[in-house]
């Protein structure tokens, strides 16, 4: 189950990617399989989505940040 929910995660960030979108994990610049990989190795860990948008609306950045739980 977890296999295909990190297949579509990756698809989809591979889409962004296509579409122009750069994106970061934890400020550094960052591909589809990196950031995949750090969400399966860090299961136990959340990661906070942030979406940034150009003077049209159109996304230009997706960044993760790792999200300390105390």
């Amino acid at each position: 189950m977890a296999e295909q929910k990190y297949k579509k995660f990756y698809a989809e960030l591979e889409m962004y990617e296509r579409s122009g979108v750069s994106m970061r994990l934890n400020n550094y610049p960052a591909s589809p399989m990196q950031i995949v990989t750090a969400h399966m190795v860090r299961e136990d860990q959340t990661y906070m989505r942030d979406y940034v948008w150009d003077e049209k609306g159109h996304m230009k950045e997706l960044s993760f940040h790792n999200i300390q739980n105390s």
